[in-house]
């Protein structure tokens, strides 16, 4: 199962570091005298800072932290030389004096993976200074209330490349990495024969030591997503300006699962990462969803008997659903046997579009729900323009459809 987008569930979640270039300084306006001084100052520090992380010059990159910090910076500092880094970028948000000679810095970072990354993954953080004899030093560095961490803050980083996929993982064995990145290889080109759009033709995938490491990845909090195998990070925002996708598995769960779900999952989780440029505010979750199943489902040979277990217990009980799934009944944390009735019918429902209309009036009207400017109204024109049916005709095949299909 996967969680993508903003709003509850789909949260732009993601880990951040690249090329450390500060640009403006917003809280500080129009402002002269010893803010706009410090700010200048702590951006030129920041920009020294970053050049020794991407140099690999460990005196310089200690130079702009203070003694205190420096066995935390340099732990973060070794770790990060298995990351293949591109770029670090800090956009800072406002500046606070704490102190006469403290501040804090807020901030949004991003940073780009080599070879993977055409915009950087983002995310926001908060970094402590202080100024002694005339110099600023850095004396804390951490996510802001809610953001994410990085993967590398929870331990040492393993990095496997696979021929169309990159994985990071902490607390895992070569072997589990090297499995995962494989099943994302063979993820890339059946999601590329489902959706023919241009997307990056790539993954990436960060495999954390534990449940709450997942959690903290996502900047929540780790039981949310007991159950769930992995979820994918982004914006559905749309455009090819949105920041970079992560497939974040959690290790529990993904690892009890035998060869043909690790593969629907790490499938599933693709689908999100090619459609994100169409999956904006107006898309529907149990189209995004459902059509992320049914790329991952396609060419199984599972029967929809097989595939949605739950909702057959519900229509063979008499409990056929009235609705297609709503946005909050994908919301994670609650009733488990609820959530998978929702991703059935979501994957019933662009099953019924493809075999009724055809796959490519599937992904046409995928695309055409996301270019809709608002949520309301955009499922409703793409079902008159694309498939010439009502909502109300679309919902009564369905229920038609789960009747035949699972009864």
């Amino acid at each position: 199962m996967a969680g993508q987008g903003s709003g509850a569930r789909r949260s732009a979640t993601a880990c951040l570091l690249a090329l450390l270039a500060l640009v403006g300084l917003v809280g500080c306006g129009a402002r002269t005298g010893p803010a706009d001084t410090a700010s200048r100052e702590i951006r030129a520090l920041l920009d020294r800072h970053a050049r020794a992380l991407l140099d690999r010059d460990q005196a310089a990159y200690l130079a702009a932290v203070d003694p205190a910090y420096a066995p935390t910076a340099l732990t973060v500092f070794r770790r990060l030389a298995k990351v293949p880094l591109d770029g670090w970028t800090y956009r800072l948000t406002g500046v606070d004096r704490t102190g006469t000679d403290r501040v804090t810095a807020r901030a949004d970072l991003g940073y780009r993976l080599r070879g993977h990354d055409r915009r950087p993954a983002t995310g926001a953080r908060v970094l402590d200074l202080t100024e002694r004899d005339g110099r600023w030093y850095v004396t804390g560095d951490r996510p802001a209330e809610g953001a994410p961490r990085h993967l590398w803050e929870q331990g040492d980083v393993a990095t496997v490349a696979g021929a169309r996929s990159l994985v990071l993982g902490v607390g895992q064995t070569p072997e589990r990495l090297r499995e995962i990145a494989a099943a994302a290889d063979r993820a890339v080109p059946a999601v590329s024969a489902a959706w023919p759009a241009a997307w990056a033709r790539e993954v990436v995938v960060l495999v954390p030591g534990s449940l709450r490491g997942m959690g903290e990845l996502l900047g929540a909090p780790g039981s949310s997503y007991r159950g769930i195998a992995a979820v994918t990070t982004g914006e559905t925002r749309g455009g090819a300006d949105a920041p970079a996708d992560r497939v974040i598995v959690n290790p529990a769960a993904y690892g009890v699962l035998g060869s043909f779900g690790r593969q629907l999952v790490l499938t599933h989780e693709t689908v999100h990462v090619a459609t994100r440029a169409a999956t904006t505010p107006s898309t529907p979750v149990w189209l995004s969803e459902g059509f992320a199943d049914r790329v991952a489902y396609r060419d199984s040979g599972r029967t929809p008997a097989q595939a949605a277990p739950e909702l057959r217990r519900a229509v063979l009980a008499g409990e056929l659903p009235a609705r297609l799934p709503e946005d909050s009944d994908f919301a994670f944390g609650g009733d488990a046997e609820a959530l998978a009735r929702a991703y059935e019918g979501g994957w019933l429902a662009c099953e019924l579009i493809a075999d009724r209309w055809g796959e490519a009036r599937l992904t046409e009207f995928y695309r055409a729900v996301g270019a809709h400017p608002s949520r309301e109204g955009a499922v409703e024109k793409a079902l008159q323009e694309v498939l010439g049916t009502t909502p109300e005709e679309f919902t009564a095949d369905w229920r038609t459809s789960l009747r035949e299909r699972l009864g």
